[in-house]
């Protein structure tokens, strides 16, 4: 009874830190999207009489070269990050679910999908990515097309082992007894359990995505050069930190791991949630 009792208080504990966890990134991260909306264009324009100016309490991450506020550039940027990083993980998790349940339903679709899985994970990711998102002509659609189409596999492997687990139940067994369809099942037995496990997936598909955005349109392959994307202002930058403007890239880069940080530990905490004792240790 004693023993029951302090199980139940270390889980309540636990979980009031995890949601506390959650909640204060999650602000933060709407914080970030809802400014965004709110900065004057003329903060974007540019006004050569402000150029190169370094950090201060009123250009708080400095003035670019063109005097264009890089605070307002920043947010824009991560705005943007964050609605290309949100398209690719949501069609990227969708594919992982169709081909999941895909491979629940024929030995030898199952093959295939397996096959599909690792043709993808033996190409380098990058390499994949720029090759799509080139093909279909960059700027936004290729971008996110080049995401989507490349983040998938990893979280299929795993709901894929998932599904294999839950199709060797003996209620799956029943099912089939009774005539149900392989399709039914997969619906309605597969599909409410591997849920948890593919919204966890979705959240962490988060920073893959926007670090990878950054990447590819750091290097010339994604955003156009017109968009305020991070990518850009990073590549942009790099011409000028040996003038010593070190501010350029350097608070803008914090300011995309920071973002990227937030959704890995949302991710984390919310896989945390369904098991909170196997996740610290206990």
């Amino acid at each position: 009874m004693v023993n029951a009792r302090i199980f139940i208080s270390k889980t309540k504990n636990i979980r009031r830190r995890i949601v506390l966890t959650i909640c204060i990134a999650t602000i933060f991260l709407v914080g970030i999207v809802i400014s965004s909306f709110f900065i004057e264009s003329s903060k974007l324009g540019v006004n050569l009489t402000l150029k190169n100016k370094p950090p201060s309490w009123g250009d708080l991450f400095g003035t670019d070269w063109l005097g264009r506020d890089m605070f307002a550039r920043t947010l824009k940027g991560l705005s943007l990050s964050f609605g290309v990083g949100l398209l690719a993980a949501f069609v990227s998790t969708l594919i992982a679910l169709i081909f999941s349940l895909l491979a629940s339903i024929d030995r030898r679709v199952d093959a295939v999908v397996s096959w599909f899985i690792d043709l993808f994970l033996s190409v380098p990711h990058i390499v994949t990515l720029i090759l799509i998102s080139f093909a279909m002509g960059g700027g936004f659609k290729g971008v996110v097309l080049g995401l989507a189409l490349t983040h998938w596999p990893s979280l299929t492997r795993v709901l894929r082992a998932e599904v294999m687990q839950i199709k060797a139940t003996d209620y799956v067994a029943v099912s089939l007894k009774l005539g149900q369809s392989r399709l039914w099942i997969a619906i309605h037995h597969i599909l409410p359990h591997i849920l948890p496990q593919l919204f966890v997936g979705f959240v962490l598909l988060f920073p893959h995505a926007i670090l990878h955005e950054a990447a590819i349109t750091f290097l010339g392959f994604g955003l156009s050069s017109e968009t305020p994307a991070i990518g850009i202002i990073l590549s942009e930058s790099m011409g000028y930190l040996s003038t010593g403007m070190w501010w350029l890239a350097f608070f803008p880069g914090i300011s995309l791991l920071i973002m990227v940080g937030l959704f890995d530990v949302i991710g984390r905490n919310i896989r945390k949630w369904n098991n909170p004792f196997h996740s610290n240790g206990f």
